[in-house]
């Protein structure tokens, strides 16, 4: 079914389209703003993802509700992954607890949905962070890197340009503050309901991952979940011994032997479909880990691994969702970010990447036409699917 889609698959060019992913962009810029501020001393990770995931499906619920064919809710669910933890962190109820504390590096991932038109976001912040009390060190370092890498990615990704210079680019900025990109990491195209489309940047390869990556050409009407992940180590992740609670279920069939495992994907087909979702928002969350196990064995359930890198590095993240338009790039999601927040003695020397750095990525005349229709649209959203 999803191959069909992905033929028929509307894209930018349609207004509604446009508009639905504004819809979702909306409610997830406003809930990790929620999210960020539940950051504070002594909170826990899981109480922080569970009031992202919460709000996640309230938001999605309010709209479009006389449509109940239409799939919406979380496309990606709240991580909160701290210090040289890269990503993935979502813990079950059942697993150790895990407190911040003051001066931990928070990486917030999360992601909504509307019709299967996807809105993922990403922020770092330090816990306790002020302008009376700055981030400095490897902590300001790292994160002014993922920041400035992100921002030339933005400048970067635009019709006729080529992954390979966003590649590139990443890994420039981050040596400029002696910091490496991630090995590995992928961003992805979106589609509708495909959070990981074939066209793809990737960060910092290695010489196999070189090879097997695909060259591809930015086009108008793409839409980009662009993610840096910078490392203030070796930019090597490796998995510890973190359950695994983010799945997707992949668009196959095989006969699973065990009941439990039958009726756990029946119900993730149900809610989640093919978006990433975790193991806590299961109905029963202890045959959930039963029935996941037989789903992964046979490849029907793509597992998002937990991953490290050396104990006292750190790991900054900034990811948005960009829609390529006529009019420049439409930046759906991400945060304010407050450079006065960090000091940092390292700068991005190269002549080139400064000058890129320093164009404007702003469109502020499509914006307000965005925004007025996006309104209008939220007004009507319930009422007009009759």
């Amino acid at each position: 079914m999803a191959d069909k889609d992905d033929q028929e698959e509307p894209n930018p060019a349609s207004d509604i389209v446009v508009t639905k992913y504004k819809m979702a962009g909306d409610m997830v810029n406003g809930i990790i703003k929620e999210v960020v501020a539940k950051c504070v001393d002594g909170v826990s990770a899981l109480s922080v993802c569970e009031f992202g995931d919460g709000r996640l499906l309230e938001e999605t619920n309010k709209v479009f509700k006389k449509d109940k064919e239409m799939k919406k809710g979380i496309a990606f669910p709240t991580c909160v992954s701290v210090n040289n933890c890269i990503c993935h962190f979502s813990p079950l109820k059942t697993d150790p607890e895990v407190l911040l504390k003051n001066g931990d590096v928070v990486k917030i991932d999360l992601g909504a949905h509307i019709d299967g038109f996807i809105a993922v976001v990403a922020h770092t912040l330090v816990v306790g962070a002020s302008l009376e009390n700055k981030v400095d060190g490897r902590r300001a370092d790292v994160i002014m890197a993922a920041h400035q890498a992100a921002e030339a990615c933005l400048r970067l990704v635009k019709p006729g340009n080529d992954n390979n210079k966003v590649t590139e680019s990443i890994s420039k900025v981050a040596k400029a503050f002696d910091c490496k990109p991630v090995e590995g990491m992928l961003s992805h195209q979106l589609k509708q309901h495909v959070i990981d489309g074939e066209k793809a940047i990737i960060q910092n390869p290695t010489e196999a991952q070189s090879k097997e990556h695909e060259k591809c050409e930015f086009e108008m009407y793409d839409v980009f979940a662009v993610d840096v992940l910078v490392s203030s180590g070796e930019g090597k992740g490796r998995e510890l011994d973190t359950r695994t609670t983010v799945y997707k279920k992949k668009d196959m069939v095989y006969q699973l032997k065990m009941k439990a495992s039958r009726q756990f994907l029946s119900e993730v087909d149900k809610r989640f479909g093919l978006m990433p979702f975790t193991l806590r928002l299961s109905e029963d969350e202890k045959k959930a880990k039963m029935g996941v196990v037989e789903c992964v064995k046979h490849e029907l359930m793509q597992p998002f691994a937990v991953l490290y890198e050396r104990d006292g590095e750190f790991v900054a993240q900034f990811k948005y969702t960009m829609v390529l338009m006529p009019n420049g790039p439409l930046k759906l999601t991400g945060m304010p970010f407050d450079s006065d927040l960090y000091q940092t003695d390292k700068t991005v020397e190269d002549e080139e990447l400064k000058a890129l750095l320093a164009q404007s990525a702003s469109r502020k005349a499509a914006k307000k036409k965005k925004k007025k229709a996006g309104k209008s649209m939220a007004q009507n959203a319930a009422p007009e699917e009759d």
